[in-house]
């Protein structure tokens, strides 16, 4: 693990669920945390509720489909901390599970889909964490030890999507596993681009985790389901980068 203390970071989507733990868990370590909230009042509500655990925290209003909200982040870590060392792209949407009616998962299948539901969990999971990245990736190449998490999931995986065997075979909604195939694609490339630079970039899947998203259906607790991000966002110099991981184990592509 590297020692983080004293370093900042920012969790998109971070008042509530997963992110709000992975700042939790990163703010036990010394590190100071920013809550990126698409409603800043919630956001500064996650971390009043974080400062009252002793971690050092604020929020910064971000919704990760405005270009105004993006543009305006560089600027608001130079003023305020003259630093950035660590992003979590964790903020995203899946419109495929909206309903707890399985049947209604027929609507999001390749042949169904509309072309205005792909485009919305694009905007959201794959271009946004995109362009939050470069916004801010001159800030993290400063940085003693940038790093970058991009929280995925195991239903972007092509390898296991295509093998009649794996648990996720007939799980085939196609906007939220495509963005997450694609944003995988995304660790890749920028790990390439990064490869000479102290930053590492790699994707996380936290598991099936009770979250809104997950349902209390879900097996993992919210604690266990933040430590995959948490451990790539800390990791030492002759750490990963690049790949894809859940608990310490890579998963393919």
């Amino acid at each position: 693990m590297n020692d983080v203390k004293g370093s900042v970071a920012l969790i998109t989507g971070g008042n509530k669920g997963l992110g709000l733990e992975i700042a939790r868990q990163l703010g036990k370590q010394g590190v100071r945390v920013v809550i990126g909230s698409r409603d800043v009042g919630n956001g500064e509500s996650a971390a009043g509720k974080l400062k009252k655990e002793g971690i050092d925290a604020r929020a910064v209003k971000l919704d990760v489909t405005s270009a105004a909200d993006i543009a305006a982040l560089p600027g608001f870590f130079q003023k305020n901390y003259g630093r950035l060392d660590i992003l979590v792209n964790n903020a995203g949407v899946n419109f495929d599970f909206e309903s707890d009616n399985p049947a209604a998962w027929a609507s999001s299948t390749a042949g169904t889909i509309t072309p205005d539901r792909l485009r919305k969990t694009f905007e959201a999971n794959f271009i946004g964490p995109v362009s939050i990245s470069q916004a801010l990736l001159p800030l993290l190449k400063e940085s003693p030890a940038g790093r970058i998490v991009n929280h995925s999931s195991i239903l972007g995986s092509l390898t296991l999507h295509s093998d009649p065997k794996s648990m996720i075979y007939s799980t085939k909604p196609l906007a939220y596993n495509a963005s997450k195939a694609a944003l995988n694609m995304v660790t890749v490339h920028l790990a390439y681009e990064l490869k000479e630079t102290k930053v590492k970039v790699n994707s996380a899947h936290p598991g099936w985790v009770k979250t809104d998203m997950g349902t209390d259906a879900a097996p993992m607790e919210i604690p266990d389901g933040a430590k995959t991000a948490v451990a790539l966002a800390t990791l030492p110099a002759d750490g990963p980068t690049g790949g894809f991981f859940h608990m310490g184990e890579r998963l393919p592509w």
